[in-house]
C-alpha cells in the first residue's frame, strides 16, 4: 500500500519560510519521480515542482528562485522548502508521485500567509 504523508504546513506572515516534508511507503522511492502540487480555494490543483530520481527539478515559474524541491533517499523522504512566501502561496499542498501507472496523492497540509 502507498502512503505518502506530508507534514509541516501551518500559518506564517508574508515574507516568511516554511518547509514542507513527504514522507512515503509502500514504493520504491528512490526511482520515483516526486513532485509537489497545490490547490488555492476555489481553484484547481496547479503544479508547483518536481524532483526526478537522478535529482533534476522542475518549477513552475511563478515560484522558480523561492520554492526549492529536495529528497533523502535513506529517508524516503521528498522536501519543498519555500521562502519569501506571498498572500499567492496560501494553499493546500499535495505530495505526488504514480505508481503503476496511477497517481498517488497525500493528504495535503495547509500553508496560509498573511499579509
Amino acid at each position: 500500500q502507498v502512503q505518502l504523508v506530508e507534514s509541516g504546513g501551518g500559518s506564517v506572515q508574508a515574507g516568511e519560510s516554511l518547509r514542507l516534508a513527504c514522507r512515503t511507503s509502500g514504493i520504491n522511492f528512490k526511482i520515483h519521480r516526486m513532485g509537489w502540487y497545490r490547490q488555492a480555494p476555489g481553484k484547481q490543483r496547479d503544479f508547483v515542482a518536481a524532483i526526478s530520481s537522478d535529482g533534476s527539478t522542475n518549477y513552475t515559474d511563478t515560484v522558480k528562485a523561492r520554492f526549492t524541491i529536495s529528497r533523502n533517499n535513506a529517508w524516503n523522504t521528498v522536501y519543498l522548502q519555500m521562502i519569501s512566501l506571498s498572500v499567492e502561496d496560501t494553499a493546500v499542498y499535495y505530495c505526488q508521485t504514480s505508481y503503476t501507472s496511477r497517481n498517488c496523492w497525500g493528504r495535503g497540509p495547509h500553508v496560509t500567509v498573511s499579509s
